[in-house]
């Protein structure tokens, strides 16, 4: 066991649940929760406002080394800063939503911010969710979750969110978003959305977010116990 914990590693398609039921874990264990898909929406933020082309990967690279993101913690889970300014909001905008997965596979902006998230997680303590968590960031998490859930029940919940925010996309739409960034995320070149070997599946589709909490739990609790 690390330092200060396990390391628990939560990987899965886009709206598969990820964030929010890490944000859950980590609260009910007392771990720090890394949400690394708001590291690259930073960098796709800053890439759009910077006006650079997305498929400019060596202006990219550039600016992701250059970048400084760090997170607070929230009662909501975390607060994002790339160089010092707030843009906890501003990541999940749809420009940054629909170009995520081209900057995400930029093999220098992913070596970049894999090194860096392996070094938040080195002690342990942490739950962090993504794509490659389990396969790359950290392949040898003592806990690897892969959650998976039908495009239907992913686009419904994207689009729930959407509502409430005041963003009316509609549904069908939302489907056809969420299949494209499917098929990028899982046949991009370096470190594709793959469930490692030795993960637990859990499909949420028909499950509540208590319920996969607890499924999770149940994971973590027999690995401390093992331990």
């Amino acid at each position: 066991m690390h330092k200060n914990g396990l390391q628990v590693a939560i990987d899965g398609p886009a709206s598969a649940g990820k964030s929010t039921v890490a944000k859950l874990v980590a609260k009910q264990f007392g771990y720090v929760y890394c949400d690394t898909g708001a590291m690259y929406r930073a960098i796709t933020l800053k890439t759009i406002e910077a006006g650079i082309s997305l498929d400019s990967d060596t202006k990219i690279s550039k600016l992701a080394m250059t970048t400084k993101i760090s997170f607070e913690p929230d009662e909501n889970g975390q607060r994002v800063f790339v160089d010092g300014k707030e843009v906890t909001e501003d990541i999940r905008q749809e420009d940054v939503t629909n170009s995520v997965s081209a900057v995400a596979a930029i093999a220098n902006v992913r070596q970049e911010l894999s090194a860096r998230q392996a070094e938040i997680a080195k002690d342990g303590g942490i739950v962090m969710d993504g794509r490659d968590i389990g396969t790359t960031v950290l392949p040898n998490a003592e806990v690897k979750i892969f959650l998976i859930a039908s495009v239907a029940e992913r686009a419904q919940r994207r689009y729930k969110e959407n509502i409430q925010k005041g963003i009316n996309t509609p549904l069908d739409e939302l489907q056809l978003e969420i299949e494209a960034r499917d098929y990028k995320d899982s046949h991009r070149k370096i470190s594709p959305l793959t469930k490692a070997k030795d993960a637990v599946e859990i499909d949420t589709t028909s499950l509540s977010i208590k319920e996969v909490v607890s499924a999770i739990a149940k994971v973590i609790n027999n690995q401390l116990n093992v331990n």
